[in-house]
């Protein structure tokens, strides 16, 4: 499953070439740039960890490309997304969001069915992130022995 979040997301991924490009655009416009990672991408999950703090007085690509690659460096496994922030009166806030990096698996999400009082129903995802199944056992019906599934 691929994780369709921010600007690009529905794009294969981009290359550092094309990568270094958006980061000239975002400082030609007097964005801040910010680095940042989580291994847990759920929609709601809007704070990801920062990578350092934002970049506001960098106004090179080759710098923050710089930054991007000793990110991936330490988090390999983890999404990482680049964030401009337009600090400008009446919009600070950030104004374009991609991811750079994405773990080999991604673990995606399942849908959560609840019964409630009455005939309500209540829907939620949840991410396989925060299980301890392998792949081949997140769904209902399959059994996997507990030393297998790490639980």
């Amino acid at each position: 499953m691929r994780i369709t979040q921010g600007t690009f997301s529905f794009l294969p991924d981009l290359s550092d070439e094309q990568i270094a490009r958006q980061v000239e655009y975002c400082l030609g416009q007097g964005w801040a740039m910010a680095i940042e990672t989580t291994d847990d991408p759920h929609p709601r999950n809007t704070y990801w960890e920062m990578f350092g703090p934002p970049m506001f007085d960098v106004r090179d690509a080759a710098a923050i490309m710089g930054e991007l690659a000793r990110c991936r460096a330490a988090f390999p496994d983890q999404y990482i997304r680049l964030t401009a922030f337009d600090a400008s009166h009446g919009v600070e806030s950030v104004v374009l969001a991609f991811i750079v990096n994405r773990p080999a698996v991604e673990p995606g999400f399942r849908l959560v069915r609840q019964e409630a009082e009455g005939r309500t129903v209540r829907y939620g995802i949840e991410s396989y992130a925060v299980q301890a199944r392998p792949e081949g056992a997140r769904y209902a019906g399959t059994h996997v022995a507990p030393d297998a599934a790490g639980l």
